[in-house]
């Protein structure tokens, strides 16, 4: 049996360069290619985390015009990337999207790139999924310079960082989602 996977993309509480908690812009990159990625690993949602009206505006005109617009007729193989977008004010708003009145507690999985002591191997996790594939598991992806402290606090799990963070670790959200997905789910 396949895991029940969601992906969510935080925009806010993330940190900005000096470590204050701030919100950062939604790019219309991160929604098609995250999309993409999404359906291509058969992820159930993907999550636009954001509590700006302003964002949440700018992604619900970008999702109609692929959904139902002129993109939607060019691009008509896109649609069913884009019907995996929601667009949520908080995480919590999305976790009880994704729970959708069933008897189930998601399971949080947070990303960082910086080097962390209390992570988990891609491998672990990978057969915790597979053991219990009921269970929904939601992977967190944060913006700007990362997820609050308090995001990866409360997650879960923590995955290990891809990479050598100690060397460089500034890899783009879109290609940390393609990896962590493809680790997690991709075929072996």
């Amino acid at each position: 049996m396949k895991p029940e996977v969601h992906i969510a993309l935080l925009h806010h509480p993330v940190v900005n360069k000096q470590g204050d908690i701030v919100s950062t812009a939604v790019t219309n990159l991160d929604i098609h290619d995250n999309a993409r990625t999404a359906r291509t690993y058969d992820v159930a949602s993907y999550h636009i985390i954001t509590p700006l009206d302003a964002q949440i505006e700018l992604v619900s005109r970008i999702l109609n015009h692929w959904r139902d617009g002129y993109g939607a007729r060019r691009v008509p193989n896109r649609v069913s990337a884009i019907n995996l977008v929601r667009v949520n004010r908080t995480l919590d708003d999305a976790l009880e999207q994704i729970v959708d009145g069933r008897d189930v507690t998601p399971f949080t999985i947070a990303t960082c790139a910086r080097q962390r002591d209390d992570t988990v191997r891609f491998a672990d996790l990978r057969q915790q999924m597979h053991e219990y594939p009921t269970q929904p598991y939601v992977v967190l992806f944060g913006t700007g310079y990362g997820m609050a402290e308090s995001i990866l606090e409360s997650s879960g799990a923590l995955l290990e960082a891809i990479g050598d963070p100690q060397s460089w670790n500034h890899l783009s959200v879109r290609s940390a989602v393609a990896i962590v997905l493809d680790r997690l789910l991709g075929e072996r």
